[in-house]
């Protein structure tokens, strides 16, 4: 039996703490960089069929296109704020995929793909980035409602968002969760804080995501913060948190899968730290990230980024092959076309249109404003 006076100096060996601390997040991984298996009991969890793995691999995929061509659109001045997400497909694509269309996303302005792989049409995420009120409307293309909200410009915002309709659908017995992503800058964040600590006081149906992706907007994740793991963040408000290695696909699924088990069964949020790397500028804001990073180090994460693995290991296992890959690719970017000469068809918003919007139902000045507008045809 350990006497007092070991345990007390145990408790003031402030070095042992910082040591536990590195120790107490090993790395869930599953599929390794060179698209071998190194868990096959994990995989077994995961219990993933051969569609299942061609459905990610497309979600991936679509994500990709999706961020070259809005990186295109956005250089011609035709897309509005645009938040590049290369590198950052399996913690965003395969972490989605285990949730369905009852589960609620409170998605950050880096996280249009996973709204758009809900329902929500391409074109409306077009007139978003362009501040369109078309583009806050979250329904499919034959107007069924799609559980999201609109994308958080606030950093973290999104959390407390998140562990709201998280109590809701526990009180009301909801077989749903809400689940939310936010960056590793996040997660520095009082709303942050303020969401998981919520949740977790309340036992909220909720799953959160920190997209660990090295940078926050310039500043290098180890000058963010002096905790070990970002995942250690959920321990302080008493909910279960683990790390995974974000570019592996199958690895996220599995965590996101099992972490929704866990909430939806009413036992309380998750929080899940995604290893993966932002390999673009943090926006199209005339952000150059060669200012705070170096080239080699963005072509080493190139090497390492998750549609190269899961390609590799896929057609190891013959259920995918380039002519699969060049099809699927056409056939997204045609979409996208189409998605586009929607959104530029839609009429601008003229200046009264933005005062009508402003509120429900117009105060007495602004209905002279929009009279006054309308009149000078504005």
């Amino acid at each position: 039996m350990t006497d007092i006076t070991t345990t007390n100096k145990a408790v003031l060996d402030f070095d042992h703490q910082i040591k536990e601390q590195a120790d107490a997040f090993p790395t869930l991984s599953v599929l390794n960089n060179k698209g071998e298996i190194v868990d096959n009991d994990a995989l077994e969890r995961a219990a993933l069929s051969d569609d299942d793995f061609k459905n990610i691999m497309k979600r991936m995929l679509l994500s990709r296109q999706l961020d070259i061509r809005s990186t295109k659109l956005a250089k011609q001045g035709r897309f509005g704020f645009f938040a590049p997400t290369a590198g950052q497909e399996a913690s965003q694509m395969a972490s989605s995929y285990a949730f369905n269309d009852d589960d609620w996303l409170m998605p950050g302005y880096r996280d249009i793909p996973e709204i758009i792989v809900k329902g929500w049409p391409i074109w409306k995420a077009i007139l978003w980035s362009r501040g369109h009120v078309l583009g806050n409307v979250f329904t499919t293309e034959d107007g069924k409602p799609v559980n999201s909200w609109m994308p958080q410009i606030i950093i973290g915002a999104q959390y407390v968002e998140a562990a709201g309709i998280a109590l809701g659908l526990k009180k009301r017995q909801k077989n749903a969760v809400a689940y939310s992503y936010t960056g590793d800058g996040g997660s520095s964040q009082g709303d942050f804080y303020e969401g998981v600590n919520f949740a977790g006081a309340y036992k909220a149906n909720a799953v959160f995501f920190i997209q660990n992706n090295g940078f926050a907007i310039s500043t290098p994740r180890e000058l963010q913060t002096a905790a070990t793991h970002l995942a250690a963040k959920g321990w302080s408000a008493g909910v279960p948190s683990i790390v995974v290695d974000g570019n592996d696909p199958i690895a996220v699924y599995l965590a996101s899968k099992e972490a929704r088990a866990w909430a939806v069964s009413g036992k309380g949020p998750v929080l899940i730290e995604t290893l993966t790397n932002r390999l673009e500028a943090h926006s199209t804001a005339g952000d150059d990230p060669l200012r705070y990073r170096e080239q080699d180090d963005i072509d080493t994460w190139w090497q390492k980024e998750p549609l190269l693995r899961m390609r590799k290991y896929m057609t190891d296992r013959g259920i995918w092959d380039s002519k699969q890959e060049e099809d699927y690719v056409s056939e997204v970017n045609e979409h996208i076309d189409s998605q586009i000469k929607i959104a530029d068809a839609v009429s601008k918003q003229k200046i009264s249109d933005f005062v009508k919007n402003t509120l429900e139902v117009p105060s007495y000045a602004m209905s002279e404003q929009i009279t006054k507008l309308e009149s000078e045809g504005k």
